[in-house]
């Protein structure tokens, strides 16, 4: 089985070092190149065609997430995990939100990182221990209020909410439901309220994330 290609991008000389060192000796894998910015990164995937791709967040030029959007966006077929000092739950959502499919904090054990590749290459995502439970628990958190925000929601609301988030106006609304602009209005001023928004596009971002629409 030919061994995983692996891209290694970081702005730290010795870090780089020490992960190249690590991966150098496994028989499986194979360190084809290194970068120490976002732009030079992009480029190498371009020229070396890796599996994965190491790379940290804060990078120059162009950070590490938006490497991650970039590759994902041009399905490249790369898989990138992430490697960070940060271990809060923000920064792994991001990552992940990106397109990330691993998620490593810098200071972990060093066979974690051979752990996490195989993972990776193998399609699954991988997290840290030290961030997967508080990700776990804030994700059912945000998923337990969504459903209760959801479910106070009268049909009409809901109904209403989803015409708004797939960009119909007052008048189509009200044609389509056979009530009047000003019920229209007035069901869309109650919305916000009870959803404690003040603009459209907070409504809309609400009915995306309750499943009303997709984006």
């Amino acid at each position: 089985m030919a061994p995983t290609r692996v891209l290694i991008v970081d702005d730290h000389n010795l870090v780089r070092a020490g992960i190249r060192a690590l991966l150098e000796k496994q028989s499986n894998l194979e360190v084809v190149g290194e970068a120490d910015n976002g732009r030079q990164a992009l480029k190498m995937v371009t020229e070396h065609r890796p599996d994965i791709v190491l790379l940290d967040i804060a990078m120059p030029e162009l950070n590490g997430l938006e490497v991650v959007k970039q590759l994902t966006r041009d399905s490249t077929g790369v898989r990138c995990i992430i490697l960070s000092m940060h271990s809060d739950e923000e920064h792994v959502s991001q990552a992940l939100k990106a397109g990330a499919s691993g998620y490593l904090v810098k200071g972990g054990a060093l066979a974690e990182l051979e752990i996490a590749i195989e993972a990776v290459a193998q399609g699954e995502t991988y997290l840290s221990p030290r961030v997967s439970g508080p990700v776990v628990k804030e994700y059912v958190r945000r998923t337990s209020h969504d459903v209760e925000t959801a479910d106070m929601l009268t049909s009409r609301q809901r109904e209403i909410l989803q015409m708004i988030a797939e960009g119909k106006n007052t008048k189509q609304i009200a044609l389509t439901l056979g009530i009047s602009g000003k019920t229209v209005e007035s069901h869309r001023s109650q919305l916000m309220k009870r959803l404690g928004v003040q603009d459209i596009a907070s409504l809309v971002r609400h009915a995306i994330r309750i499943g009303l629409v997709e984006f």
